[in-house]
């Protein structure tokens, strides 16, 4: 039986270039920004904007160590004063084939 609280299908997210992880738990990250990188990827949006918050930075040095790891990724920084500042992080997605990709 399905909980309201807890679907048991998949929730689709749309891939545009931005990801919002305001709705997300932080256990969920660890497969939700490689995902959604590869989605990314895939469909040639090769700038991503994740909006992580403020806060204290957990969340942000959470995704942060997960960009570190992830082939796909070019580089990173925080974004500008108009885009989210220190509460979001602008991800440069590789353009070249990556292996496996």
């Amino acid at each position: 039986m399905e909980d309201e609280h807890f679907p048991t299908e998949p929730i689709e997210i749309e891939i545009d270039g931005t990801l919002d992880l305001h709705t997300f738990s932080p256990k969920d990250l660890k497969y939700l920004i490689p995902d959604y990188l590869d989605e990314c990827y895939k469909r040639e949006i090769f700038q991503v904007k994740i909006i992580h918050g403020k806060g204290t930075g957990n969340l942000r040095r959470s995704v942060h160590a997960l960009l570190d790891r992830n082939p796909l990724v070019a580089g990173y920084r925080l974004a500008d004063l108009f885009n989210g500042s220190w509460g979001a992080t602008v991800v440069e997605l590789k353009t070249t084939e990556v292996p496996g990709k």
